[in-house]
């Protein structure tokens, strides 16, 4: 496999000044601090920067003694950072959360169909029947690592077909490409475009299954994740732009570069590991690289995003204020960069 061209104490200080910066932010319980999080988490997991766990460790013990919130699809995510603080301390309060996370997800979240999870911002039932790509970030993949990491073959098999069921119901065969959601009520993708950060998830989470599930070649669902990353990210990387990033329409030039789906986009091509993606890696990294700004902030990220009515309710969504989980791609994307020597990749799958 080829190598990638990037100076490693560049990398290294970015993530440095990203952190710093992310510890400022007053993020509570929920979805930006979840993958704000993670991406610390993942440094830590490649760099072993003690104080980057310190961090983790201090501000959840003080989010948990503050008292946690009423589980939903979106406050799960806070469970990709408890599953490595658990691993590296061993304490049993991280993994009683996680199981309380996972006994909400398998008997109490709503489901539609064949027991697809739908997509859950708050106590209210807010988007009936519903699925987003966000899910697989926030509930589907966490479910994933707990069933990896406690080998309950009953969660591996429930995260695959949330997998599968959200491939089906989102990506669109013709082009490659995933739509942000869809209404199985009415039987359409809604508005229907092409939602970057949508594709970010997407694509993330499905690079990372392979690398986290012993023997993944052994299950149906994991040749059908294999299918549908290829179909993405052969299409995403004829949309990438010359300046190594995506646009938060994907195929709309008239809309904005975003870094959240651009980090997420370009780290699911690090995990995959085909060498015919490096020189689009390559450009991402310094498309990447020129939005950290000096104080650690990650420019460019657009805000919160439901599924708009229309192109103009995403072109026009602000990517003016610093975002959790624009910190959180960037660290996740720097961390698959540093180690991408280490990385196996699916063979010819």
């Amino acid at each position: 496999m080829g190598k990638l061209n990037f100076d490693r104490a560049i990398i290294v200080e970015s993530m440095d000044r990203i952190v710093e910066r992310t510890k400022r932010m007053d993020m509570s319980w929920d979805w930006p601090c979840g993958v704000a999080y993670y991406g610390i988490a993942e440094a830590y997991e490649i760099t072993k920067k003690e104080e980057y766990l310190d961090f983790l460790k201090e501000r959840v013990d003080e989010l948990i003694d503050l008292g946690l919130p009423v589980w939903t699809v979106n406050t799960c995510a806070m469970g990709h950072c408890l599953i490595t603080l658990y691993e590296a301390t061993k304490e049993e309060a991280y993994l009683d959360i996680i199981r309380s996370k996972v006994v909400y997800l398998r008997t109490d979240a709503l489901r539609f169909g064949d027991q697809v999870l739908q997509h859950t911002v708050s106590a209210s039932n807010d988007f009936p029947e519903q699925c987003w790509a966000d899910t697989l970030f926030m509930a589907a993949f966490f479910l994933l690592r707990v069933g990896v990491m406690t080998k309950d073959e009953e969660l591996i098999s429930d995260a695959l077909n949330q997998y599968y069921w959200h491939i089906q119901y989102l990506q669109d065969e013709k082009t490659g490409l995933w739509y942000h959601g869809y209404n199985n009520i009415t039987k359409d993708h809604m508005s229907g475009f092409y939602w970057g950060r949508a594709n970010c998830w997407a694509a993330y989470t499905m690079s990372k299954v392979g690398l986290i599930l012993p023997e993944c070649y052994l299950y149906p669902q994991f040749l059908e994740i294999v299918g549908s990353l290829n179909e993405q990210l052969s299409a995403l990387k004829l949309l990438q732009t010359e300046h190594g990033l995506w646009r938060t329409l994907l195929n709309d030039e008239e809309s904005y570069e975003e870094l959240s789906a651009s980090a997420g986009i370009a780290a699911a091509m690090t995990l995959k590991g085909n060498p015919l993606h490096i020189k689009y890696i390559d450009k991402s990294i310094k498309g990447v690289l020129a939005h950290v700004a000096p104080d650690g902030r990650l420019t460019d990220v657009s805000g919160g995003t439901a599924v708009m009515k229309d192109r103009d309710g995403y072109r026009n969504i602000s990517k003016k204020w610093i975002q959790g989980w624009g910190q959180g791609m960037v660290l996740t994307f720097f961390a698959a960069v540093l180690n991408y020597e280490n990385i196996a990749g699916d063979g010819a799958l």
